[in-house]
């Protein structure tokens, strides 16, 4: 076993040598060997006192193996879990850490490291559980319509309701570590109404992105795709619209 492979664990054992912090930012991949270790080499560059850790949502690559030899903790699905999983699972094991605060974010070098403390100067400014880090210029002519669908639907105002590029406080990541939320598809709009529905303040904030470096957006590469995402997301809205108790 190389010593990238000896730091790759599966995703229910705690890794007790990581060194004490509140802090973890949470990287799930899947397939994105070509970039997860430029992404992870980035943040460890900007943070190196936080949690860095990579989920490997069932990869057929060399995703959690570039992870690791750039730094990143691993944990490593047996299965695929989706998007929502992955990152659910990321939680549950910042949670067991016992990290206060976390920031979500892609694996295709979209959103940056540098960018990370305007979430984190915002979460403290709006005095909120959850801050959105958004780009909205980013938007195809197929995710602006999804966008002002779901405002329309939902009441939120927010201008990037799909970024993945999040900061969320320690009340906030037990509610969605909880497994009421393990249904959810995407860390999109089924999140932000769970979290409002229990008196979480969300915030917004502009942050700088790029483009993807390499491949597309699995949720919204083709119209086929978009009306899928469109479809189960209504349906979440209607069937339970205000996650009531």
């Amino acid at each position: 076993m190389n010593a990238a492979a000896s730091w790759v664990i599966s995703a229910d054992i705690i890794d007790q040598t990581a060194k004490p912090s509140s802090f973890a930012i949470l990287i799930p991949a899947k397939d994105e060997a070509l970039l997860v270790g430029q992404v992870v080499a980035s943040v460890r560059r900007h943070f190196s006192h936080a949690h860095l850790i990579v989920i490997d949502d069932g990869s057929g690559d060399e995703t959690a193996a570039e992870a690791a030899e750039a730094g990143a903790t691993v944990l490593r699905l047996p299965v695929s879990l989706g998007a929502w999983g992955a990152i659910q699972t990321g939680m549950r094991y910042a949670l067991r850490l016992g990290c206060e605060t976390a920031v979500t974010m892609d694996a295709d070098g979209q959103h940056l490291a540098e960018e990370i403390p305007k979430l984190m100067e915002a979460l403290e400014r709006e005095q909120a559980e959850v801050v959105i880090g958004a780009f909205p210029e980013r938007g195809s002519p197929a995710r602006q319509i999804a966008w002002r669908f779901f405002r329309a639907l939902t009441g939120f105002e927010f201008a990037d309701l799909t970024s993945g590029f999040r900061v969320y406080r320690r009340r906030a990541l037990s509610l969605l570590a909880s497994p009421r939320a393990s249904l959810l598809e995407y860390q999109d709009v089924g999140v932000l109404l769970l979290l409002r529905a229990q008196g979480l303040k969300i915030a917004e904030t502009e942050v700088s992105m790029q483009p993807r470096l390499e491949g597309k957006s699995r949720v919204f590469s083709s119209w086929w795709r978009v009306g899928v995402y469109l479809f189960q997301t209504l349906i979440l809205c209607l069937a339970n619209p205000r996650f009531k108790r």
